[in-house]
């Protein structure tokens, strides 16, 4: 057996128990459950039910405050600063996405920090948030993990910054999807190269470079010693994007950076810096959304250079993979799983297995 699938309410079930069971409320265990499994639905098993290990080694280690709320340290006009103070990001962005959008709609825009998120997880996720309101959103995010950095400068050939996402949203109107760009700006997601070293699969080449600097396709070089790094994505223009993102969502929010004399203790923090913006306050909201689908339609209409595989824009791989694995199951490697399970029974669930129901081996 390689892995198994399992449907998405029984994983739901099954967070939500590790994390009551570990001590989170009830309100907290459900939001970071449907967001860790959105995630692998949306086809983003990096940041997925896979991260539980971790949660669960750093909530012991009370790297994580439970049942905490983002504090309001700043308000300014249009300006919120908030400080999660190291509780669950899954809340603490939501619920700040949440209050960016009440007043984005009273003034036309918000501005937002927030800094000592415990890893917010799917940036996406929250740019899906705000055009569901029908506002576009921006999201510049930093990543301090325990001093561990991954993600190699341009022409660098060790780790210095880590893998630093950008997320940009932007609605399209009713009965139409979002375009909805999430990426990391290392050249693959630290979360990928973890499911392929449980997999025990080599990735592509001009992603990860060895100790020395040399290409290599070995996922081990970013989880044991010597260890070596991820590329930035674009070259020096990702390399350039993701020291934005230090310094915009990091250093401005009031977070913690990367650079080697700052103090260090476990765990994973994001700190972010969003803004989110009313298109009715600038344009005729039904031209707007006539422009974008139309330049979204005539991207799509380009023959593809693969005859099945369709020219896509951003969020579209996501719908997809949703629409799939509701339908078919959500595919776990057997080393995830199995930490998986582990996990939840040293928190204190007793048979894990009898909460996910139907588990098919693939």
């Amino acid at each position: 057996m390689t892995g198994i699938s399992v449907s998405h309410q029984g994983l739901r079930t099954l967070v939500r128990a590790m994390l009551s069971a570990s001590g989170s409320g009830a309100d907290e265990a459900a939001a970071v459950a449907d967001h860790l499994v959105e995630a692998n639905l949306a086809g983003h098993d990096s940041h997925g039910v896979g991260l539980l290990p971790m949660y669960g080694r750093d909530i012991v280690a009370r790297y994580v405050r439970l049942n905490s709320h983002p504090r309001l340290v700043r308000e300014d006009g249009v300006i919120r600063v908030y400080d999660a103070e190291l509780g669950f990001g899954h809340v603490a962005a939501k619920e700040i996405t949440e209050q960016g959008i009440a007043l984005a709609k009273q003034s036309g825009v918000a501005v937002l920090s927030a800094r000592n998120c415990y890893h917010i997880a799917r940036v996406g996720s929250y740019g899906e948030q705000a055009a569901a309101a029908g506002l576009i959103s921006m999201f510049f995010v930093n990543v301090v993990a325990g001093g561990l950095q991954k993600v190699a400068p341009f022409g660098g050939t060790d780790g210095r910054l880590h893998t630093n996402p950008i997320c940009i949203g932007i609605p399209a109107g009713p009965d139409h999807p979002p375009f909805m760009l999430d990426f990391a700006t290392s050249q693959i997601a630290m979360g990928k190269v973890r499911v392929a070293y449980n997999e025990g699969r080599t990735l592509g080449s001009n992603l990860l470079i060895d100790r020395a600097g040399h290409d290599t396709g070995n996922p081990a070089v970013i989880f044991e010693e010597p260890f070596g790094a991820i590329l930035p994505f674009g070259a020096h223009k990702g390399s350039g994007l993701a020291l934005a993102c230090e310094i915009i969502g990091g250093a401005l929010s009031g977070g913690p950076t990367n650079h080697s004399t700052a103090p260090r203790t476990g765990g994973l923090i994001n700190s972010l810096f969003a803004l989110i913006v009313d298109p009715a306050r600038f344009t005729e909201l039904p031209y707007f959304q006539g422009e974008l689908r139309a330049i979204l339609d005539h991207v799509k209409a380009s023959p593809p250079a693969a005859p099945d595989r369709p020219v896509l824009t951003a969020g579209d791989p996501e719908r997809s993979s949703r629409q799939r694995r509701r339908e078919h199951g959500i595919p776990i490697d057997a080393t995830s799983w199995g930490e998986i399970l582990a996990v939840a029974k040293s928190a204190g669930v007793s048979d894990p297995l009898s909460l996910v129901g139907d588990v098919r081996a693939v």
